[in-house]
């Protein structure tokens, strides 16, 4: 869950439905309006939102459309919630609403928003969010590579030459999009400070403290357990009556999990601390992907700790 504490001002909830080209939203639960979603449009509707008491805008991750908008909102202090859509479908779902049209989705959302109260989106500087887009640039790099890598392995004599020379390439690129990142992290200050903080626990590599600072800006702002379901590493209880079954894992940002996963499979055999904690949880019974699974947590743990107090200091 991605709770928010309770308001101690009246807020106001929009829904808004971001699409490619536009923007549906609603002010009042009634009635709909659409801007274009370009910085025309931002500028228009925030004219609105200017016009009500304490506003909030809902709207979904809808794979990168919704980003400038966000950021343009934040940029005018106006409180923004980016939710994630299966919990919007499945409240839909909740109230008998089997339609889906881009006006019953503002409407939606703003009903949402009202019952739910969902957590506000946290702000993020410019150069947080540029190395959001360098990641991101990575991201798509390290695909491409791997889909070449495995029709390579298939490839005739005709088809091979091609395939290794566009491999070579995607070398080249991925090389430099490493050298663009660790450049920008060395220009930004507070990027600089906190990744240096972040490696500081062994098993954590340029990687994962970029990934971090990049995709998980709640680091240092909230506590262990919320950090931990955000990602998608805390475990859920699956019980009912004198039936108990394995917890699991659910749900969470996959692009951060999954560079975290990775780090924690180094730090079992590098660092000495998680080594010894996950060898006592695989003597104790509990599979290797639990055990697995509970060293990405406590290093999620310690690294939100070496955010939130400068003092604390690891042993070991």
């Amino acid at each position: 869950m991605e709770t928010t504490n309770p308001d101690t001002q009246a807020t106001t909830y929009v829904g808004l439905d971001v699409a490619k080209d536009r923007l549906d939203y609603t002010l009042d639960g009634r009635r709909c309006a659409h801007v274009p979603n370009l910085a025309a449009g931002f500028k228009s509707l925030i004219a609105q939102l200017r016009k009500i008491t304490h506003p909030r805008v809902i709207c979904e991750a809808t794979g990168g459309y919704e980003r400038a908008l966000v950021t343009a909102l934040l940029r005018e202090n106006i409180a923004v919630c980016v939710v994630n859509p299966g919990r919007v479908r499945a409240f839909a779902k909740a109230e008998g609403l089997l339609a889906k049209t881009d006006r019953l989705d503002a409407l939606l959302l703003k009903r949402f928003g009202e019952k739910m109260q969902p957590r506000r989106h946290a702000p993020m500087d410019q150069a947080a969010l540029a190395l959001r887009e360098l990641l991101d640039y990575r991201s798509q790099i390290t695909e491409q590579r791997v889909a070449v890598q495995n029709r390579l392995e298939l490839a005739g004599p005709i088809l091979r030459e091609r395939l290794e020379h566009q491999l070579e390439f995607l070398k080249q690129q991925l090389a430099e999009a490493n050298r663009l990142i660790r450049d920008h992290i060395a220009r930004e200050k507070n990027l600089r400070t906190k990744a240096e903080r972040l490696q500081q626990l062994k098993g954590v590599g340029p990687v994962l403290a970029a990934v971090l600072l990049a995709h998980l800006p709640e680091l240092g702002q909230l506590n262990s357990r919320k950090l931990a379901a955000l990602v998608g590493v805390a475990p859920f209880a699956h019980e009912s009556g004198h039936t108990k079954r394995c917890r699991h894992v659910r749900g969470g940002r996959s692009n951060v999990r999954s560079v975290l996963y990775m780090a924690a499979v180094t730090a079992v055999r590098s660092n000495p601390v998680l080594a010894a904690f996950y060898q006592r949880l695989v003597a104790n019974g509990k599979a290797k992907m639990t055990a697995l699974v509970a060293v990405m947590r406590k290093m999620l743990h310690v690294l939100n700790k070496l955010i939130v107090d400068p003092n604390f200091a690891l042993v070991g």
